[in-house]
C-alpha cells in the first residue's frame, strides 16, 4: 500500500512539473487565430473547462468516501472506470482552446491521455490485489477510459465524503482560475513585452 501510494505522489509530481515547464512554454508562443476564431475557442474552452469541473465533482460523490474500502461501479463508475481522470483530460482539453490553440488543446489532451492511462494501469493492478474477482468481473465490463453510455447504472442513494467533495471543488477552482490567468497572458502578449517564438495554430 505504501509503495503505491508512493509511485502515485511520483507520478503526480511529475504532472505537475510538465505542466509548469509548459506553462513557462506558453509565455513564449501565440496563438494564430484572432478575432471571432479565437472568441469561439475560447468560450468552446471554457465550456470544456467546466464539464471538467461538474464531472470531477459528481465522480467524487461516488467515490470519495468508498476508495480503497469498496469497489465502485455505480454512476459515472458504471461507464468507465476511471471518470476523474477521463473529466481531467476533458478539461486539459480545454485549457488548450482557452489559450486559443488547437494545436495545444491536442497537446495537452494526449498528454494528458497518456499520462492518465498509464496511472490508471498501475492502479488496476492495486485494485484487483485489493478486491479480486470483483474487480475483475468490473474490468472486464467497464471501459478503462473512454465510457461506455450504455453501462450506465446508477442508484437513488449514495453516500459521499464533504471532505472530498470540498477538495474536488478547491480543485476544480484551479480550472476555472486559467481563464483570467490566460486572459491576462494575452493582454500582456498584445503589449509585446514577451517575445512570441512560434505562432500556433
Amino acid at each position: 500500500m505504501r509503495t503505491v501510494a508512493l509511485n502515485q505522489r511520483l507520478r503526480i509530481h511529475l504532472v505537475q512539473i510538465a505542466a509548469m515547464v509548459f506553462a513557462l512554454l506558453l509565455l513564449l508562443v501565440r496563438p494564430y487565430w484572432t478575432g471571432q476564431v479565437h472568441e469561439f475557442l475560447e468560450s468552446a474552452g471554457f465550456c470544456l473547462v467546466l464539464v471538467c469541473v461538474a464531472g470531477r465533482m459528481w465522480s467524487i460523490l461516488y467515490i470519495g468516501s468508498r476508495k480503497n474500502r469498496a469497489l465502485t461501479t455505480l454512476g459515472p463508475y458504471s461507464m468507465t472506470r476511471n471518470p476523474l481522470y477521463l473529466f481531467s483530460t476533458i478539461g486539459a482539453v480545454g485549457v488548450g482552446l482557452i489559450f486559443g490553440s488547437v494545436l495545444i488543446a491536442l497537446m495537452l489532451g494526449v498528454f494528458s491521455y497518456i499520462a492518465f492511462t498509464m496511472t490508471a494501469t498501475k492502479e488496476a493492478d492495486h485494485l484487483r490485489t485489493l478486491f479480486g474477482d470483483e474487480f475483475v468481473a468490473y474490468a472486464a465490463r467497464t471501459p478503462l477510459f473512454w465510457p461506455n453510455f450504455a453501462l450506465y447504472r446508477d442508484s437513488p442513494d449514495v453516500a459521499f465524503s464533504t471532505h472530498a467533495l470540498k477538495r474536488t471543488f478547491l480543485d476544480g477552482l484551479l480550472f476555472l482560475a486559467i481563464f483570467p490567468l490566460m486572459e491576462a497572458l494575452e493582454y500582456v502578449q498584445n503589449l509585446d513585452f514577451l517575445p512570441a517564438l512560434a505562432w500556433l495554430y
